[in-house]
This record gives C-alpha cells, sequence and structure tokens, in this order.
C-alpha cells in the first residue's frame, strides 16, 4: 500500500518551514494540480481499479500540491486513533472541501476509513466517479429520520467489517463551529455499534468559499491548516460522549486562537 511518510512513526507533522515558499498564483496552481489529480484518478475509477492504495496516492498528491502552493498543513494526535485496535467513528467539524481530499492520506494507511457523504457529491465531474468508486454511505439530507436510519444501518455493518467512518455532524460546511448545530448522530452509530468516536478540531479556513460556486474560492496560504485529533471517548453515554466531543473542538478553536469562531446559541 502507498503509505505516505511525513508522520509514519510520529504522533505530529507540520509542513517543514524550509518547504515553505509562497506561490504568486497560489489558487491557480492548485486548482490545476487538482484538475489534473481528479483526472486521472477518475479514469481509474471509471476502470474499477480505484483501490485503497490509488485513493491515498492522490489524497497525498492534493495535501502535496497545497504544500507547494505556499500552504502549511499541521497535524497532532495521530496515535490517538494509531493506537486503537477498534474500528472508530470520527466526528469532525466541517470548514472546507480540504479535509474531505486530505484525510484519506492521513488516516487510511493506518485505519481504514469511509466518510457519510451527501449524494450530490456522486454527480461531480470527474469527482462522481471517485467518491462511488470509496463506497462512502450516502444520505441525502432532506429527510433526516431516513438519514438516520441509512447511517444506522449501512454504519454499523461497515464497522463490523472492520472500517472506520467519518461523520461531519454540522449541516453543511462553515468557518465558524456552531455547538447547537453539531447533531450526535457519530455518536449514536458508535454508540449501538460498541465502538468509541474520535472528536476531530479542524481549521481549513485556508481554502475560501467562492463568490460564486462554494466549492470554488482562493486559496490563502498564509492561514495554516490545522488537524487535531482528541483521545478516543466512549459511548457508553452518548449525551455525554457528545459533550466531550464538542468541548474538545471548542478547546482547540480557543487553543489556535480561534475563539471568535465558535458560536454559542
Amino acid at each position: 500500500m502507498y503509505l505516505p511518510n511525513y508522520y509514519s512513526q510520529g504522533n505530529e507533522y507540520c509542513t517543514p518551514e524550509k518547504d515553505l515558499t509562497y506561490s504568486l498564483f497560489p489558487t491557480t496552481y492548485f486548482y490545476l494540480k487538482l484538475a489534473a489529480i481528479f483526472a486521472s484518478a477518475n479514469d481509474i475509477a471509471v476502470k474499477g481499479a480505484y483501490d485503497d492504495a490509488r485513493w491515498i496516492e492522490s489524497s497525498h498528491q492534493i495535501f502535496k500540491a497545497f504544500e507547494n502552493a505556499g500552504g502549511k498543513i499541521c497535524i497532532e494526535g495521530i496515535d490517538n486513533f494509531r493506537n486503537i485496535e477498534t474500528p472508530v467513528v470520527f466526528v469532525a467539524n466541517h470548514m472546507s472541501s480540504l479535509e474531505t481530499l486530505v484525510l484519506p492520506c492521513i488516516i487510511h494507511p493506518i485505519k481504514r476509513v469511509l466518510f457519510v457523504m451527501k449524494v450530490e457529491l456522486l454527480n461531480f465531474p470527474l469527482f462522481g466517479a471517485v467518491t462511488a468508486a470509496r463506497e462512502p454511505i450516502v444520505v441525502g439530507r432532506t429527510n433526516p429520520r431516513e438519514d438516520l436510519q441509512i447511517v444506522l444501518r449501512e454504519g454499523k455493518q461497515k464497522l463490523a467489517e472492520g472500517k472506520s467512518i467519518i461523520i461531519f455532524p454540522q449541516k453543511t460546511r462553515a468557518r465558524t463551529f456552531t455547538p447547537k448545530e453539531f447533531n450526535s448522530l457519530g455518536v449514536k452509530l458508535a454508540q449501538r455499534s460498541g465502538v468509541p468516536i474520535v472528536p476531530i478540531a479542524l481549521v481549513t479556513d485556508a481554502w475560501l468559499p467562492g463568490k460564486l460556486v462554494k466549492d470554488f474560492g482562493k486559496i490563502n496560504p498564509r492561514r495554516t491548516v490545522r488537524f487535531s485529533f482528541g483521545e478516543p471517548i466512549d459511548t457508553s453515554n452518548p449525551t455525554e460522549a457528545h459533550q466531550k466531543a464538542i468541548a474538545y473542538i471548542k478547546s482547540k478553536f480557543i487553543e489556535w486562537g480561534k475563539a471568535d469562531l465558535v458560536i454559542e446559541e
């Protein structure tokens, strides 16, 4: 399996300062690289050959494309999921498209993982075939009750097969973190399957939302991208587990000087 070597032995990673070379046109550079990576991955997916190794490889290529555009990525808490023998449910805030593209190369070399995704992502040009090839749990997000049953049924099956699951409990991507909008779906799935959750706090606002199309905004490499994996949380008490996950994400926002992005309502 293709294994990125940037954190293979350590608990954390941060783009080396010597590698930070700000591109004059970071947005153009990144999107050109992204299009090429997607095109190649799509060709492989259409042929039915987009396996684990290919997914990790293309995810890592995107990771490096962001760094080569001048972006800095910092990761911490890798041992918090590396040292767990069972599958887990990762629950994370959702800020941009970047996390869906680079989390596979961070997690999948250690734990096989899949996403809970909106059905619209299966219809994106180039991206749709790639998404479908990774067998995500697909929800419509128009009927919350139906989505709940899909995630609980299919998620329990995937976890029993030894696969971990990434869930973004927010309604949509947002630069801010609003605990009230962070639902407990991931915790409910973990509790029913007898596995822990691992909270992920992330800041990926270096990829700004687009003015015309939300997915295609500017890249601001001067904003550090951060991923922090918390300690596993037992889900036998789902209400308590949910509050612990929220508290962890809030604490990292405060630590990173992003307290103004936490919206209490």
